[in-house]
């Protein structure tokens, strides 16, 4: 891929965090039952600034889902820990209008050197380190590529055994430049996880839909949620996101926002598979647009989606919904929804969820976040299961002003892992708010990996498990002038009684 902007300062940088003896707590919380800890930050990387793919194209926005292979996790040295991870970016550089850039996955190899004695006043160099491997593209069942333009206002891509997926028809090479131009489906990638065969399963915001790709990148299986979360415009479906092509930027979609459905880039953005990997869950990053979804402070109730996936054929089994936390948003000074980006499913059964505010930090006007966690929601008992009731076109399970209709119970929402706790984040020179520095947290955090910190501890049988919480920001691909936005990585120790 070649940007009409300069994209050559590009560093990424990666944190680790622990949990560790309940005397050295950061956070805690119990939800569902179980107790979960923050005891630390553990670690932080970068990539270089000029990082490039096998193809030639920017390492960028990668933070949009990781997924470390299970059996790649293993411990090297007393204080050393060794791992493969898979890295998802989303649809491309977009800051002036949707590119025609192929939809990918990286590989690359991690290795996190604890430090044990980092402080404000000695602060750790960077202790993970991260390493390029290797890059799959996307294509379509046809083997042809995808691409991260924008989807066509109507109509959609045809496949035998497929549902409608969403396409787009571009001009030139998709670029501003000269080709032939042609139609390609249309994938803006946001959640990932690995099958237990090695396939890979992603969820994009244009359909919204769920796909699954062989290890070698083509689209094997597209899942299509119920009616009521597709996009649709004067009745009829309508997989845009009112993000114009870069070589048509005043292209104006009417109306701009669905009339039901997903709203505009608030798609599937979170998915994640059980640890028996018979189980596939996946979450709309914030509330549909008949249930309060347009505006902000509005769109709280998001939709969790299960099915099964043991037969090798996803069976929709359950649907819930999400009260996501509100935060004081201090430019505006008001009360808004804090959308969700990244899920992980807990051995415990529970999820951590990754609800944050947006647009402050690196790159941002503002630099002071004050919403960014990993928190635990719990399905219980109790939980209103929406599935067939709630799924009919327009259906809504909470009104215009996103307030739950009476009797639908939803999951327990329990805030819990705060990333922006300053004196976690001076043990290695990071840091929010204050200065547009190489240290100022990224505005992005979109991505979740849970690793055990005792290697054998399923083995050993013990009642508390600790992990490690890796976690990478997205960047959008952004940089300008030379001036970088890093991609930040954290790593977190937790532990949990179960």
């Amino acid at each position: 891929m070649k940007l009409p902007i300069l994209l050559t300062a590009l560093p990424w940088t990666a944190a680790a965090a622990t949990l560790r003896s309940k005397s050295n707590v950061v956070n805690q919380t119990t939800c569902g039952g179980t107790t979960y800890a923050y005891t630390g930050l553990e670690g932080y990387g970068f990539i270089p600034s000029n990082a490039t793919d096998k193809y030639g194209d920017t390492i960028g926005g990668i933070g949009s889902s990781i997924a470390i292979k299970p059996d790649s996790w293993r411990r090297t040295a007393p204080n050393t820990y060794s791992g493969i991870v898979y890295a998802l970016p989303d649809r491309g550089w977009n800051t002036n209008g949707t590119l025609n850039f192929q939809p990918r996955i990286h590989k690359i190899a991690l290795t996190l050197t604890l430090t044990h004695n980092a402080s404000a006043q000695h602060p750790s160099p960077p202790n993970l380190h991260l390493k390029y491997l290797d890059t799959i593209l996307l294509t379509g069942p046809d083997g042809l590529p995808t691409t991260g333009l924008d989807a066509d206002v109507t109509g959609a891509a045809s496949y035998p055994g497929y549902p409608p997926l969403p396409a787009a028809t571009y001009v030139g090479d998709g670029f501003g430049g000269a080709g032939p131009g042609g139609k390609r489906i249309s994938l803006d990638p946001e959640g990932l996880a690995i099958d237990n065969d090695g396939s890979f399963w992603v969820s994009d915001e244009y359909g919204p839909y769920v796909y699954k790709f062989s290890p070698e990148g083509k689209m094997i299986l597209a899942i299509q949620p119920p009616e009521a979360i597709l996009p649709r415009r004067n009745g009829t479906l309508s997989f845009s996101a009112a993000s114009p092509p870069v070589y048509n930027p005043e292209l104006t979609i009417n109306p701009e926002d669905p009339q039901s459905g997903r709203n505009n880039n608030q798609g599937l953005e979170a998915l994640t598979i059980s640890p028996d990997g018979k189980t596939l869950y996946t979450m709309m990053q914030s509330a549909l647009n008949q249930e309060g979804g347009p505006k902000k402070k509005n769109r709280q109730p998001a939709r969790l989606l299960e099915y099964d996936i043991a037969s090798g054929t996803p069976v929709y089994r359950h649907e819930y919904v999400v009260l996501l936390p509100k935060y004081e948003d201090y430019t505006q000074n008001e009360s808004v929804v804090a959308s969700q980006s990244e899920m992980h499913m807990l051995p415990s059964g529970d999820f951590l969820v990754l609800s944050r505010d947006s647009g402050f930090g690196h790159g941002q006007d503002e630099t002071r976040s004050v919403y960014r966690h990993a928190d635990v929601v719990a399905i219980g008992n109790s939980t209103t299961d929406l599935k067939g009731t709630f799924d009919g076109v327009g259906a809504s399970v909470a009104s215009s002003k996103g307030v739950l209709k009476d009797g639908i119970t939803p999951v327990e929402y329990c805030e819990f892992l705060d990333y922006n706790v300053e004196s976690e984040l001076a043990k290695f020179g990071l840091h929010n708010g204050g200065a547009q520095d190489a240290w100022l947290l990224n505005e992005k955090w979109e991505s979740f990996a849970l690793v055990p910190v005792d290697t054998d501890q399923q083995k050993r049988g013990s009642a508390k498990k600790e992990y490690f919480l890796f976690s990478f920001s997205d960047n959008d691909f952004m940089t300008q002038d030379g001036e970088s936005f890093p991609l930040v990585l954290l790593s977190i120790r937790t532990w949990a009684d179960w």
